[in-house]
């Protein structure tokens, strides 16, 4: 007899069955886990909502609580973030481009129906402090209340009576145009697990008073950081870029540290004329975002204009190099005055044609209404946006100084023209790389137009 072959037996039917419920079994305990995690989390996210009020009577705020609450709106920039060119102050509108989709401020005039006019000031409290409306909702962080969170209640209480008077505007709210899952509020509980961190100002003991009052009115009310640090991928600021500059609404917030590659120092005398009246001698005007900060910042008092400025300036140290501001001055006068390649270069002549007769200085010293372009950081800056839409678009009679226009080129120069004065004055004004693929995004530029100037 024949010894046979070891065989193994085929998987039968009751194996099937048991491989198929455990993977049943698996994927119903996934399922399990996630919903009981969607659940935690929006358990998590849930803040309750704060009953609606009758709007207050403006008579039940003293004048002089309502006087200090406009010089809180005004160091805050309300009015700039919250109205739109050609709209009734605080009606919002205004559209903020992020990389998660454009949002648009809303209207926080006192109106019942679509401002915030049912809103109790424990409810606008919270808003300002922790980032939520007064239904519970979670606030986009576009409204800085990571900056807002470190306001005195003082001042906030301020800031609600100065609101609280103001005409109501019956103006709906523009819908976010955000695609899923970005315009999903709840998800900011967790944003705000990750980068917010609440809390009032807190004065270093080793600085002055008046420093630690420009530290509070720019860390808290002006949010100055929110422009001029970088962001990372999830949006929030980089704390350990602080100041270094950042692209905003189609421009560069310029470095406020040392970084900042203009030749002459960012001092404390051309930061308050910068700031207060929208022009610096050695800097130029306040162009773009910048021109209606400068307007609301001339509205605060003296000391506080003087605070902003020494905490500003301590960022750069610009004042322990003002000695060398006249050296940078005397090199580029003599730069220009200097300059053979406006006759022999294609963007030489077009500098002259266009730009040379306005942007003319020769020593000793520079006049500020002429703009010395071998001291600007717009030519100094890796990124040429600035440059580019000053050339486009100019500089408007509600931007800069009072009663000076710069015309803009957009209609009689192509890219090409442009990226050719921009490269002419890149090469003979600074020792700078050269801008990569310039006409390119002068294309993105031009496309995008001249945007709003409020």
């Amino acid at each position: 007899m024949s010894r046979g072959k070891n065989v193994l037996p085929e998987a039968g039917p009751t194996s099937s069955r048991s491989s198929g419920g455990r993977l049943k079994r698996i994927i119903a305990a996934v399922v399990a886990v996630a919903v009981v995690g969607i659940c935690a989390f929006l358990a998590f996210a849930w803040r309750p909502a704060i009953k609606e009020i009758p709007t207050p009577q403006a008579s039940s705020f003293s004048p002089m609580l309502v006087q200090q609450g406009a010089r809180v709106a005004a160091a805050g920039f309300c009015a700039s973030c919250h109205s739109i060119a050609g709209g009734k102050p605080f009606a919002g509108g205004y559209a903020m481009k992020t990389g998660f989709g454009t949002i648009y401020s809303t209207n926080i005039s006192p109106d019942r129906e679509t401002g915030i006019g049912t809103w109790s000031e424990e409810a606008f409290l919270r808003a300002m402090h922790e980032g939520v409306a007064r239904d519970g909702s979670h606030l986009f962080p576009a409204f800085p209340y990571d900056h807002f969170t470190k306001m005195s209640d003082a001042d906030v209480h301020a800031l609600y009576a100065y609101i609280m008077t103001r005409p109501p505007v019956h103006v709906e709210n523009h819908p976010n145009e955000m695609p899923f899952p970005f315009g999903f509020r709840p998800l900011q509980a967790g944003w705000k697990l990750l980068f917010f961190h609440p809390g009032r100002f807190e004065p270093q003991p080793d600085k002055t008073q008046l420093w630690n009052r420009g530290a509070y009115l720019a860390e808290s009310l002006s949010h100055c950081s929110a422009c001029h640090t970088p962001r990372g991928p999830l949006g929030a600021e980089l704390t350990n870029r602080l100041y270094q500059g950042a692209a905003v609404d189609g421009w560069y917030a310029p470095p406020l540290t040392a970084a900042n590659p203009s030749p002459a120092p960012w001092t404390s005398a051309e930061l308050i004329d910068y700031l207060m009246t929208g022009m610096s001698r050695y800097h130029g005007p306040a162009a773009g975002p910048m021109s209606s900060v400068t307007h609301e910042l001339a509205a605060l008092d003296a000391e506080d204009q003087k605070a902003i400025v020494t905490y500003v300036e301590s960022l750069g140290g610009g004042d322990a190099r003002a000695a060398g501001a006249q050296g940078a001055v005397t090199s580029a006068l003599a730069v220009d005055a200097q300059d053979r390649t406006r006759i022999t270069s294609a963007g030489g002549r077009l500098f002259v044609a266009a730009c040379a007769s306005c942007h003319y200085n020769r020593m000793p010293d520079v006049n500020p209404n002429r703009p010395e372009l071998g001291l600007n950081s717009t030519v100094f800056l890796d990124d040429p946006s600035n440059l580019i839409r000053v050339i486009l678009y100019g500089v408007s009679a509600k931007e800069g100084a009072g009663g000076i226009v710069m015309p803009g080129f957009a209609r009689g120069m192509s890219d090409e023209d442009v990226a050719t004065i921009a490269t002419y004055l890149r090469n003979t004004r600074t020792n700078k790389a050269p801008w990569p693929n310039l006409e390119k995004q002068i294309a993105t530029i031009r496309a995008a137009g001249p945007g709003e100037i409020r």
